[in-house]
Protein backbone atom coordinates (compact mmCIF):
# COMPACT_ATOMS: atom_id res chain seq x y z
CA UNK A 1 0.00 0.00 0.00
CA UNK A 2 1.41 3.54 -0.72
CA UNK A 3 1.55 6.65 1.19
CA UNK A 4 0.73 9.92 -0.82
CA UNK A 5 3.31 12.79 0.40
CA UNK A 6 1.57 16.25 0.27
CA UNK A 7 2.68 18.12 -2.71
CA UNK A 8 5.42 20.35 -1.78
CA UNK A 9 3.48 23.30 -2.71
CA UNK A 10 0.71 22.15 -0.04
CA UNK A 11 4.04 21.61 2.74
CA UNK A 12 4.79 25.26 2.42
CA UNK A 13 1.16 26.70 2.66
CA UNK A 14 1.08 24.83 5.74
CA UNK A 15 4.31 25.84 7.61
CA UNK A 16 3.20 29.57 6.35
CA UNK A 17 0.02 28.82 8.30
CA UNK A 18 1.26 27.83 11.56
CA UNK A 19 4.35 30.30 11.71
CA UNK A 20 1.29 32.96 11.41
CA UNK A 21 -0.34 31.14 14.22
CA UNK A 22 2.57 31.18 16.24
CA UNK A 23 3.47 34.95 15.25
CA UNK A 24 -0.01 35.55 16.12
CA UNK A 25 -0.08 33.74 19.69
CA UNK A 26 3.31 35.27 20.78
CA UNK A 27 1.87 39.16 19.86
CA UNK A 28 -1.16 38.54 22.00
CA UNK A 29 0.86 37.14 24.78
CA UNK A 30 3.37 40.15 24.61
CA UNK A 31 -0.11 42.00 24.58
CA UNK A 32 -1.86 40.51 27.34
CA UNK A 33 1.90 41.48 29.38
CA UNK A 34 2.31 44.68 28.41
CA UNK A 35 -1.35 45.34 29.66
CA UNK A 36 -0.42 43.49 33.28
CA UNK A 37 2.24 45.68 33.23
CA UNK A 38 1.00 48.72 32.33
CA UNK A 39 -2.23 48.35 35.27
CA UNK A 40 0.81 47.43 37.91
CA UNK A 41 2.83 50.74 36.70
CA UNK A 42 -0.71 53.04 37.04
CA UNK A 43 -0.90 51.64 40.57
CA UNK A 44 2.79 52.10 41.31
CA UNK A 45 2.87 55.53 39.58
CA UNK A 46 -0.59 57.57 40.07
CA UNK A 47 -0.19 57.40 43.91
CA UNK A 48 3.27 58.91 43.15
CA UNK A 49 2.40 61.42 41.05
CA UNK A 50 -0.65 62.62 43.69
CA UNK A 51 2.44 62.62 46.32
CA UNK A 52 4.74 65.02 44.10
CA UNK A 53 1.52 67.40 43.10
CA UNK A 54 0.69 67.85 46.52
CA UNK A 55 3.80 68.07 47.63
CA UNK A 56 4.55 70.71 45.09
CA UNK A 57 1.53 72.55 45.43
CA UNK A 58 1.61 72.63 49.40
CA UNK A 59 4.87 72.49 50.46
CA UNK A 60 7.62 73.57 47.99
CA UNK A 61 9.36 77.11 47.05
CA UNK A 62 8.07 76.31 43.23
CA UNK A 63 4.48 77.46 43.58
CA UNK A 64 5.40 79.70 46.80
CA UNK A 65 4.06 83.50 46.61
CA UNK A 66 5.88 85.95 44.89
CA UNK A 67 3.66 89.13 44.99
CA UNK A 68 0.54 90.19 45.09
CA UNK A 69 -1.66 92.13 42.41
CA UNK A 70 -4.22 94.84 43.43
CA UNK A 71 -6.92 96.10 41.23
CA UNK A 72 -9.93 98.36 42.04
CA UNK A 73 -7.76 101.59 43.43
CA UNK A 74 -8.68 105.05 42.92
CA UNK A 75 -8.64 106.46 46.60
CA UNK A 76 -6.21 104.15 48.02
CA UNK A 77 -2.95 103.56 46.38
CA UNK A 78 -1.93 99.46 45.70
CA UNK A 79 0.94 99.94 47.90
CA UNK A 80 -0.89 101.10 50.76
CA UNK A 81 -3.65 97.54 50.02
CA UNK A 82 -0.57 95.72 50.12
CA UNK A 83 0.54 96.80 53.59
CA UNK A 84 -2.49 96.44 55.13
CA UNK A 85 -3.25 92.48 53.01
CA UNK A 86 0.03 91.44 54.88
CA UNK A 87 0.87 88.60 52.76
CA UNK A 88 3.87 87.01 53.66
CA UNK A 89 5.81 86.16 50.24
CA UNK A 90 7.76 82.97 50.05
CA UNK A 91 4.55 80.63 51.99
CA UNK A 92 2.81 77.79 49.11
CA UNK A 93 0.03 79.96 47.69
CA UNK A 94 -2.15 77.32 47.93
CA UNK A 95 -1.84 77.46 52.06
CA UNK A 96 -2.44 80.88 51.71
CA UNK A 97 -5.44 81.79 54.49
CA UNK A 98 -7.49 84.16 51.58
CA UNK A 99 -10.16 85.01 54.30
CA UNK A 100 -8.04 86.49 56.35
CA UNK A 101 -6.36 88.24 54.07
CA UNK A 102 -9.94 89.32 52.84
CA UNK A 103 -10.99 90.88 56.33
CA UNK A 104 -7.53 92.84 56.97
CA UNK A 105 -8.20 94.98 54.06
CA UNK A 106 -11.88 95.11 54.58
CA UNK A 107 -11.08 96.92 57.78
CA UNK A 108 -9.68 99.61 55.81
CA UNK A 109 -11.77 102.94 56.11
CA UNK A 110 -11.86 103.36 52.49
CA UNK A 111 -13.01 99.57 51.34
CA UNK A 112 -16.14 98.57 50.80
CA UNK A 113 -15.64 95.33 49.80
CA UNK A 114 -12.84 93.05 48.75
CA UNK A 115 -12.28 89.76 47.00
CA UNK A 116 -8.90 87.80 46.97
CA UNK A 117 -8.22 84.91 44.57
CA UNK A 118 -5.07 82.88 43.97
CA UNK A 119 -3.22 83.92 40.41
CA UNK A 120 -1.20 81.07 39.36
CA UNK A 121 1.14 79.85 39.74
CA UNK A 122 2.74 82.64 42.21
CA UNK A 123 0.21 85.59 42.95
CA UNK A 124 -2.10 86.75 45.21
CA UNK A 125 -4.91 88.70 43.53
CA UNK A 126 -6.95 91.26 45.78
CA UNK A 127 -9.83 93.06 43.93
CA UNK A 128 -10.63 96.14 45.99
CA UNK A 129 -14.18 98.11 45.82
CA UNK A 130 -13.70 101.30 47.40
CA UNK A 131 -16.82 103.43 49.04
CA UNK A 132 -17.69 106.52 47.03
CA UNK A 133 -18.07 109.54 49.17
CA UNK A 134 -21.89 111.35 48.65
CA UNK A 135 -21.26 114.05 50.93
CA UNK A 136 -18.26 115.89 52.88
CA UNK A 137 -18.49 116.24 56.21
CA UNK A 138 -16.90 118.96 57.94
CA UNK A 139 -15.36 117.69 61.66
CA UNK A 140 -12.87 120.09 63.87
CA UNK A 141 -11.95 121.85 60.64
CA UNK A 142 -11.42 118.69 58.46
CA UNK A 143 -13.35 117.75 55.29
CA UNK A 144 -13.91 114.39 55.35
CA UNK A 145 -15.89 112.16 52.75
CA UNK A 146 -18.93 110.28 54.02
CA UNK A 147 -19.92 107.53 51.91
CA UNK A 148 -24.17 106.27 51.47
CA UNK A 149 -23.90 103.97 54.79
CA UNK A 150 -22.86 106.73 56.57
CA UNK A 151 -18.82 106.03 56.88
CA UNK A 152 -16.75 108.63 57.11
CA UNK A 153 -13.22 106.89 55.25
CA UNK A 154 -11.20 109.76 53.71
CA UNK A 155 -9.81 113.08 54.17
CA UNK A 156 -10.24 116.38 51.24
CA UNK A 157 -7.85 119.60 51.31
CA UNK A 158 -11.07 121.48 50.72
CA UNK A 159 -14.65 120.65 50.08
CA UNK A 160 -15.64 119.62 46.96
CA UNK A 161 -17.83 121.92 45.40
CA UNK A 162 -19.54 118.47 43.50
CA UNK A 163 -20.77 117.59 46.93
CA UNK A 164 -22.95 118.55 49.32
CA UNK A 165 -21.80 120.05 52.85
CA UNK A 166 -22.69 117.99 56.24
CA UNK A 167 -21.67 119.94 59.48
CA UNK A 168 -21.50 118.21 62.52
CA UNK A 169 -19.98 117.60 65.81
CA UNK A 170 -16.92 115.37 65.99
CA UNK A 171 -18.78 113.03 68.56
CA UNK A 172 -21.57 112.42 66.29
CA UNK A 173 -22.43 109.09 66.08
CA UNK A 174 -22.41 106.59 62.88
CA UNK A 175 -25.84 106.73 62.77
CA UNK A 176 -26.74 109.97 62.46
CA UNK A 177 -24.10 109.90 59.75
CA UNK A 178 -25.95 107.66 58.01
CA UNK A 179 -29.15 109.60 57.95
CA UNK A 180 -27.77 112.77 56.52
CA UNK A 181 -26.22 110.67 53.71
CA UNK A 182 -29.99 109.02 53.09
CA UNK A 183 -31.02 112.96 53.25
CA UNK A 184 -28.83 114.47 50.75
CA UNK A 185 -29.24 111.31 48.71
CA UNK A 186 -33.06 111.62 48.40
CA UNK A 187 -32.76 115.72 47.62
CA UNK A 188 -33.83 115.93 43.94
CA UNK A 189 -31.16 118.11 42.18
CA UNK A 190 -32.83 120.83 41.78
CA UNK A 191 -33.48 121.55 45.80
CA UNK A 192 -29.81 120.31 46.27
CA UNK A 193 -28.09 123.21 44.17
CA UNK A 194 -30.23 125.40 46.32
CA UNK A 195 -28.57 123.43 49.89
CA UNK A 196 -25.84 125.36 51.10
CA UNK A 197 -25.01 122.61 53.82
CA UNK A 198 -26.65 119.84 55.84
CA UNK A 199 -26.25 120.00 59.89
CA UNK A 200 -26.85 116.76 61.89
CA UNK A 201 -27.28 116.71 65.59
CA UNK A 202 -28.64 113.23 65.69
CA UNK A 203 -30.61 111.02 64.23
CA UNK A 204 -33.81 112.69 64.47
CA UNK A 205 -32.56 116.56 63.96
CA UNK A 206 -31.17 116.82 60.28
CA UNK A 207 -31.56 120.22 59.11
CA UNK A 208 -30.54 122.11 55.69
CA UNK A 209 -29.14 125.82 55.55
CA UNK A 210 -30.24 127.30 52.51
CA UNK A 211 -28.17 129.44 50.65
CA UNK A 212 -30.19 132.11 50.83
CA UNK A 213 -29.86 131.78 54.44
CA UNK A 214 -33.70 129.73 54.99
CA UNK A 215 -33.60 126.81 57.27
CA UNK A 216 -35.28 123.32 56.60
CA UNK A 217 -36.49 121.29 60.01
CA UNK A 218 -36.00 117.65 57.79
CA UNK A 219 -35.67 115.64 61.21
CA UNK A 220 -34.81 112.02 60.26
CA UNK A 221 -34.24 110.12 56.93
CA UNK A 222 -37.62 108.62 57.06
CA UNK A 223 -39.77 109.03 54.38
CA UNK A 224 -37.31 111.61 52.52
CA UNK A 225 -38.86 111.48 49.14
CA UNK A 226 -42.22 112.63 50.07
CA UNK A 227 -40.22 115.62 51.95
CA UNK A 228 -38.66 116.60 49.32
CA UNK A 229 -41.92 116.61 47.07
CA UNK A 230 -43.49 118.22 49.96
CA UNK A 231 -40.01 120.89 50.07
CA UNK A 232 -40.60 121.22 46.63
CA UNK A 233 -44.25 122.92 46.73
CA UNK A 234 -43.44 125.03 49.94
CA UNK A 235 -40.65 126.55 48.73
CA UNK A 236 -42.62 128.04 46.23
CA UNK A 237 -43.60 130.73 49.06
CA UNK A 238 -41.51 132.89 51.47
CA UNK A 239 -40.60 132.02 54.25
CA UNK A 240 -37.89 131.98 56.80
CA UNK A 241 -38.07 128.32 58.49
CA UNK A 242 -39.85 125.42 56.45
CA UNK A 243 -40.70 122.72 58.33
CA UNK A 244 -41.42 118.33 56.64
CA UNK A 245 -40.60 116.76 59.73
CA UNK A 246 -44.59 115.70 59.71
CA UNK A 247 -44.77 115.53 55.72
CA UNK A 248 -48.75 115.18 56.03
CA UNK A 249 -48.37 118.74 57.76
CA UNK A 250 -45.77 120.91 56.44
CA UNK A 251 -45.78 124.19 58.04
CA UNK A 252 -43.93 127.68 57.33
CA UNK A 253 -42.76 130.16 59.34
CA UNK A 254 -41.10 133.48 58.70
Amino acid sequence: MSTTEPAPSQQATDDDTIAIARKRFVRRQWARRWLAWRRIGLVVLLPLLVCVSVWLVFFSDTLAVSGVEVEGTQVLTPAEVRSAANVKTGEPLAQVDLGAIERRVEGMAAVRSADVSRSWPDKVLIRVEERQAVAVVEMAGRFRGLDEDGVVFRDFAKAPKTLPLIKSDSDTRREALSEAAHVVGALPPEIARKVDFVEVRTVDQITLSMQGGDEVQWGSADDSAQKADVLAVLLKEPASVYDVRVPSRPTTRD
